[in-house]
Formats: C-alpha cells, structure tokens, sequence
C-alpha cells in the first residue's frame, strides 16, 4: 500500500506552509507499511521555540483554508516539538535541538519518501 494522493496533497500544502515561515530540513515519508493510523510524516526544524510555533500556526491555516483541520494537536505550551495529526498526515515541527536527539527519521529508514514540490 501506498500514501493516498490526498495525503500527498496535504503534505505538500503543509510543507509548502512551513517553508513560508522559514522552517528548515524538511523531509516526508511515506508510513503506510508501518502503520494504519496516518499515510505520511512530515518533519520540520525551527531554530526557536517562537519559530515552532508560527511554523504549526502556518501550517494549521493553510490547511484548514483547503478544508482540512488538525483532529489532534499536542505540545503547543512549550513549543519544543508540536506535533499536528490531520489523520493521512502527522507533522512533527521541533526546535532543531530535539530534532537531532530524538532522530525520528532513522526509525523510518525503510519507509520510501514523499516528493515535496516547495518553492521558496
């Protein structure tokens, strides 16, 4: 099984919206072998907890401008690592620290990516 195309759209929306508030090291992968609850991750790094902040916001808008609404979202008091389920798509921002100690990527390794069409 692969992503869905909806979930691919989304992705690339989401993306597209964190570039646009300068988040960095954006990468998507498609999780379908591994799990039933979301189609594909999207990871973003943010300098600082302000910019984690306004990167989730900015992604959060530009998908609900196209319909689609965060059914989860967690870690927005601290702004550390916010991570945002659209159902088909999860987006983890995280400050770069937390990025680079956790290293959520390699436990993906096996998992092909998802093509971001991101313009900057």
């Amino acid at each position: 099984m692969t992503a869905s195309a909806n979930a691919i759209k989304i992705a690339n929306v989401a993306a597209q919206a964190a570039s646009d508030k300068i988040g960095d090291n954006l990468v998507a992968i498609d999780v379908t072998s591994v799990t039933p609850l979301n189609d594909v991750y999207l990871w973003v790094s943010a300098k600082n907890e302000r910019q984690v902040a306004a990167i989730a916001d900015g992604i959060e808008e530009k998908l609900h401008e196209i319909g689609v609404s965060a059914l989860r979202r967690e870690g927005k008091t601290l702004s550390r690592w916010i991570l945002l389920d659209f159902g088909d798509l999860a987006v983890h921002v995280m400050h770069e620290e937390e990025r680079m100690y956790y290293t959520h990527e390699r436990l993906f390794g096996g998992c092909p990516s998802v093509e971001l069409a991101v313009s900057v």
